[in-house]
């Protein structure tokens, strides 16, 4: 019966993932009812505070970009790279890393794609190589953002082991950074070098290649898209200290405010701060690609871990009789299903919220888990998602492309090297914390 249930699972997952945007989800939700219903499980816990985080977190990024702030950050980018074109491969992740880890969410990334290829092409270093491991970057960091919706997914979890946001940072931020500059030094001898590139060599004769040349325009007010940046990245610190210092929460009957709800509070003002020291219009924000990318994990999360949850409650006692001895004696194999299901899911927090609380129910260590969580990135794997495609597209070269058998493309050995390592930095990070 349990593994008839765990195939209606892989089948709602799989078919909501290839629906796209809110599929999902509402895939989720159908699974919840079909376990309902039909093999009688009690619905499980919905995931409401991790919604609120994501939903007050987005909010507040949706307003700094409308108010101009990405804008503002990407041309800083666009001036970093085309100072040093020679080490971009290097600069580029560091830069999309960045990016990610003070928005919260990897689509920031889009707009400095294009010019990544640029500045490669331009240097004849083969667009590959720093497109690769850019988007890989910008992936990693999600799992190194204080406010990314799978940091705040993790740390509602293990909120009951006294485990504070500085514990998450101080093992996810260098873990994940040793595994970013591995992945770019290994990109750096990644294919043929340009001028011996068959299809960059093929485009130039054909005339394909022409001398167009991407020109940011940046923000069209610059001292309210500074503003913008300044105050998001304040309200990011302020979560930081709080989450890192409970003693300076408000305290009421002596017991302090939840992060969650230190962290709802912080972003919503903060967007509202934004929209009216800087007169923007909430309905702009409302209309932007980051606060639509984030509304669709705020579903996607509401479908697919309240049928985790419903799957994993209603089978725990077969679940834990079945693996618990092999995950209690190899902790660690617990990264291969995390790896495994973000792959299906496309998504870190919904992967976090849907496949963790097994762990935390199996005994798992909470600095285990924190060690594990880079095996979340696992969905540059098969190259559909919408980061790997853009950077597909912005490479006029043609060296970044997807290989003959799918899964050969640009994307796979940067991103393993970095999944890899980081979760090896993590594990010897915990050793000595």
């Amino acid at each position: 019966m349990m593994l008839m249930q765990l195939l209606i699972v892989l089948l709602c997952i799989i078919m909501g993932a290839r629906l796209g945007g809110i599929g999902l989800g509402v895939m989720g939700g159908l699974g919840v009812a079909v376990l309902t219903f039909v093999f009688g499980l009690q619905p499980g816990s919905l995931p409401i505070d991790v919604m609120m985080m994501i939903a007050a977190v987005i909010s507040a990024a949706a307003c700094m970009q409308a108010a101009g702030g990405l804008d503002y950050m990407v041309k800083v980018a666009e001036r970093i790279l085309r100072k040093h074109p020679q080490y971009v491969t290097i600069l580029a992740p560091l830069v999309t890393y960045t990016f990610t880890f003070l928005a919260g969410t990897g689509h920031v990334a889009y707009s400095v794609l294009p010019v990544i290829a640029e500045v490669a092409a331009e240097t004849k270093i083969r667009p590959e190589r720093p497109l690769g491991i850019a988007v890989i970057a910008s992936q990693q960091a999600i799992t190194a953002s204080p406010i990314s919706a799978a940091t705040v997914a993790l740390l509602g979890l293990l909120a009951g082991y006294d485990i504070s946001l500085f514990d998450i940072l101080k093992i996810s931020i260098p873990a994940t950074l040793i595994g970013v500059l591995a992945g770019a030094l290994f990109s750096m001898r990644v294919g043929k070098n340009l001028v011996d590139d068959p299809e960059y060599q093929r485009r130039l004769k054909s005339g394909e290649l022409n001398d167009a040349h991407v020109e940011l325009k940046g923000a069209d007010n610059h001292f309210k898209a500074c503003a913008s940046v300044f105050l998001f990245i304040g309200a990011t610190m302020l979560i930081v200290l709080f989450g890192s210092i409970p003693s300076l929460r408000p305290s009421f009957n002596g017991i302090s405010v939840d992060m969650p709800l230190i962290i709802e509070m912080l972003m919503l003002a903060t967007a509202a701060l934004i929209l009216m020291l800087t007169g923007t219009n909430g309905l702009k924000a409302a209309q932007g690609s980051v606060f639509s990318a984030g509304m669709q994990a705020v579903v996607a999360i509401f479908g697919v871990a309240w049928m985790g949850d419903t799957f994993i409650a209603g089978n725990l006692a077969e679940l834990k009789s079945s693996i618990e001895g092999i995950v209690t004696e190899m902790p660690w194999l617990f990264g291969f299903a995390l790896f495994a299901m973000s792959i299906l899911l496309y998504s870190q927090a919904a992967t976090v919220r849907a496949i963790v609380p097994l762990g935390v129910l199996l005994g798992i260590h909470p600095m285990m888990l924190i060690a594990l969580f880079p095996a979340v990135n696992g969905y540059f794997f098969i190259p559909n998602y919408p980061t790997l495609v853009a950077a597909i597209n912005f490479d006029r070269t043609g060296t970044t492309r997807i290989g003959r058998w799918i899964l050969n493309h640009s994307f796979m050995m940067p991103g393993l090297v970095a999944t890899i390592v980081a979760i090896a930095a993590g594990l010897l990070l915990i050793q000595i914390y």
